[in-house]
């Protein structure tokens, strides 16, 4: 991944779990990425092993951000509210119940 491409993904998953800040850059975590990003940025000239060093860290916290991110999502829909019915169960995790003999 380059490291443009990686930077537009960690912004957008900092978007969708920016839940305490009203605007996204006022964030100290877009701030802090930004500034990290721009200070290990290669030229034709230079060569920077703090660049290979920084696109693993940012490729580790996108990593982070994303599994974070989804794990609320499925604490949010498999979070126990109570006694639930063999029936609502059943359809929960995709299995269909025997129909009654009767």
């Amino acid at each position: 991944m380059t490291a443009k491409t990686l930077l537009k993904e960690l912004i957008r998953e900092l978007r969708l779990t920016n839940n305490s800040y009203g605007n996204l850059w006022e964030s100290p975590a877009y701030q802090f990425i930004l500034k990290n990003f721009r200070r290990n940025q290669v030229t034709a000239e230079q060569t920077c092993k703090a660049q290979q060093e920084s696109q693993y860290m940012a490729d580790t916290y996108l990593c982070y951000l994303k599994s974070s991110r989804i794990a609320a999502q499925l604490r949010h829909e498999f979070h126990g509210q109570g006694e639930r019915t063999v029936r609502s169960t059943a359809d929960m995790v995709g299995f269909k119940l025997p129909h009654d003999p009767k």
